[in-house]
């Protein structure tokens, strides 16, 4: 079986800078090729659970760990609710 999860939304610097704009564009390709491609036999949508719904390039600030990269614990319950133990 394969499972997958996908790459969650991240604010790192500002978004004009070459750096990342590709790691963007990299994570919204990656995403969707995991999301539609029908390579796996489950996925569990990290970024989904946790990016804010006013801007999917952000963590929701509640789930935001004061980095802006990782999750705080509420963030890793949110990632833990997205698994659907049903898939194992």
């Amino acid at each position: 079986m394969a499972f997958l999860f996908l790459i969650a939304a991240l604010w790192v610097g500002t978004w004009g800078t070459a750096p990342v704009r590709a790691n963007k564009t990299t994570r919204l390709a990656v995403n969707g090729f995991i999301r539609h491609s029908g390579t796996f036999d489950a996925v569990a949508d990290f970024d989904a659970a946790v990016r804010d719904p006013h801007d999917s390039h952000r963590i929701l600030p509640a789930f935001d760990s004061g980095d802006h990269l990782h999750p705080n614990g509420a963030g890793h319950r949110a990632m833990a609710n997205a698994v659907d133990l049903g898939d194992f």
